[in-house]
């Protein structure tokens, strides 16, 4: 068994329980003095920790008097494990060494006695025994402040291994940032220009409600990208939404400006958490946006709702009436729901339909669950 792991108060009473049976052992019970000294030595052992010279002078009687001394050798042992005085504790296995080998009462010493082989030896093996408790608790001293300090340094390991990341992070957010404006911004100002270009000089008028709605399009994407660039180049400084987070009331502006034909029912109360109304307009944007993509010409509908403690959003949407534009594509959309859903503790499907449309369907308790563990913030898709 482990010393170091066995609770304060049990291994105190483990030390006072052998400092008893030590005085049961060596001292009679007619020995009233010696066995006083020997109980108060015993009792002693409980302050150890908090005042440990005290109770070191507290059971150097019974060394004095009597040939239990365990609980001297216990009360020596915290001392120097707890005490950076090495004078003191010279001075301290001294005194042990001196009461233990002299004989009490100190009147019965005879100066011969000194110069037997004996005695000689005797003093030795005192000696040998009042510093072994010093030794081994300077020894114990210093493992624990090895410890504290290889803790430390493990510490700042981490930290610089941690700033190290940080650096290597804000110089590929300075990268992205430069080359979000360089090429994708310059990209997008060139289709906005081209877009209101058409809007001006075409006759047809679907023609220009197309431009129109790609331009207005191409300015917001601007705006957006304009954000995140002063993000990016912020380097993690302080903390920045991406973009404005939208919200439940912004949903009938974002079916609106969707560019398909599509239909809103909704009955949400006004309080709900950010996170929901986040998690709503995303799923609802990335299903138009799929909806856009892979079936020009369907017809979508979008019903969100609330039953059950659980709020519901559905987007349908018809098959597609003309075949779609091939365009570059990482599928990680519906991936970035699932997650989000998750997160939030509800779950998404999202499945074909009979007559050749698709079906995704988001399920949020109203209330937000904490997330399975190891589970990741999820981007902004």
């Amino acid at each position: 068994m482990n010393v170091r792991r066995l609770p304060a108060r049990l291994l105190d009473a483990a030390l006072i329980g052998a400092s008893l049976a030590d005085a049961w052992a060596h001292i009679e019970i007619e020995e009233h003095a010696a066995m006083a000294c020997a109980l108060l030595a015993a009792l002693a052992l409980a302050l150890r920790r908090r005042l440990p010279l005290t109770t070191f002078v507290f059971t150097l009687p019974t060394a004095m008097v009597s040939d239990a001394v365990f609980a001297t050798l216990a009360a020596l042992y915290t001392l120097s494990s707890l005490s950076r005085h090495r004078i003191l504790l010279a001075g301290c296995a001294l005194a042990y060494a001196i009461t233990d080998f002299l004989p009490w009462p100190w009147s019965s010493l005879e100066a011969a006695d000194l110069a037997e082989t004996s005695s000689l030896v005797h003093l030795t093996y005192t000696l040998a025994v009042s510093v072994a408790p010093v030794f081994l608790g300077q020894l114990v001293q210093a493992r624990r402040e090895l410890s504290l300090r290889l803790s430390e340094i493990s510490e700042a390991r981490e930290h610089e291994r941690l700033l190290t990341a940080q650096s290597v992070l804000a110089k590929e957010r300075a990268q992205l940032a430069r080359e979000m404006h360089d090429v994708v911004s310059h990209q997008v100002s060139l289709i906005a220009v081209q877009a209101g270009a058409l809007q001006v000089g075409s006759r047809d008028p679907e023609t220009r409600k197309a431009a129109a709605t790609i331009r207005r399009l191409s300015v917001q994407t601007l705006d957006e990208l304009r954000h995140m660039v002063s993000v990016l180049r912020a380097s993690g400084s302080r903390p920045t939404e991406l973009t404005p987070q939208p919200s439940i009331a912004d949903l009938q502006q974002l079916v609106g400006g969707s560019g398909i034909e599509a239909e809103l029912e909704t009955d949400l109360p006004e309080d709900l958490p950010p996170s929901i109304q986040r998690a709503v307009y995303r799923s609802v944007q990335e299903a138009l946006t799929n909806v856009r993509k892979h079936a020009p010409g369907a017809t979508a509908r979008v019903y969100i709702h609330h039953r059950d403690g659980a709020l519901h959003t559905t987007v349908i949407n018809t098959a597609p009436t003309r075949p779609a534009l091939p365009l570059p594509s990482a599928h990680h959309g519906l991936a970035g729901l699932r997650q989000r859903a998750e997160l939030l503790g509800g779950t998404i499907a999202a499945e074909c339909t009979v007559d050749g449309g698709y079906k995704l369907h988001v399920e949020l308790p109203m209330q937000h669950r904490p997330p399975p563990a190891g589970a990741a913030a999820p981007r902004e898709p």
